[in-house]
């Protein structure tokens, strides 16, 4: 396969950066409602949570603009928005403990209905950020009644429940990113792909010869080592599995 750069905020179409987005958005609007001085005088707790949330999206957007030249690099950054999003999933669960309150279990209604709570696709215009913006907003909507309650406990758990529902879509994005390098390859595997049939066309451009070993065309080489460093040479375009050569008259 060979190698395609392709449009770099791809993220916008991604359900993983739009719920991002909303856990984003929920955690400014929790920590500005129910992190203050009683239990967070020197504001860390508020610059973690917020800081670790906008972590989340940010590492999503990079790690997909990177899809094109680097998968490996992709993958890295969606697990560190992964963690990230871990970390803002911890500071819920503690402020839940804290207070004592009940952490809503499997079959709980508001959980149930938070979790069955489905994302809409995306409809962009040109007017892309105009219209991403809206679409977030729109999403997030839905999850209003509880992330925005004047409750602590409910929109605590409420975030809870989306920071799993994101843990869980990152890990199918990572099994399917790996799933496509097993098959593709990486971004270095293809560029040598892409140099080696670009050298293989002009070979053919400048009726090189065929290797005597096994028939393919041969490639212009330079000798980098040795007595002989320096010299031009024939070689093999299926080298290292061929080893045929051939020298280059002059």
């Amino acid at each position: 396969m060979g190698v395609e750069i392709k449009f770099s905020q791809s993220y916008f179409w991604l359900n993983s950066w739009i719920l991002a987005n909303i856990i984003q958005l929920g955690t400014q609007s929790f920590c500005d409602r129910f992190i203050d001085y009683r239990i967070d005088p020197g504001r860390r707790l508020y610059d973690q949570m917020v800081l670790a949330a906008r972590c989340g999206v940010a590492n999503i957007a990079e790690g997909t603009a990177r899809a094109s030249t680097s998968i490996e690099t992709e993958m890295r950054l969606l697990d560190v928005a992964r963690a990230s999003l871990d970390e803002v999933q911890g500071d819920f669960f503690n402020f839940l403990l804290r207070r004592k309150a009940v952490i809503w279990p499997l079959g709980h209604p508001d959980r149930e209905a938070i979790w069955k709570t489905e994302l809409d696709a995306p409809r962009y215009t040109n007017s892309l950020l105009h219209d991403a913006a809206a679409h977030i907003l729109a999403q997030k909507s839905k999850y209003d009644p509880w992330i925005e309650s004047d409750s602590p406990e409910i929109a605590a758990n409420a975030m809870l429940i989306l920071c799993v529902r994101i843990n869980r879509m990152l890990q199918s994005q990572l099994q399917g990113l790996l799933d496509q390098f097993r098959l593709q390859g990486g971004f270095s595997e293809n560029m040598t792909a892409e140099r080696l049939e670009a050298r293989r066309n002009q070979a053919v451009l400048e009726k090189a010869p065929t290797c005597p070993e096994c028939g393919k065309p041969m490639l212009r080489r330079l000798q980098k080592k040795g007595r002989m460093q320096g010299r031009e040479f024939w070689g093999c375009s299926d080298y290292p599995r061929c080893n045929g050569t051939r020298p280059v008259n002059k």
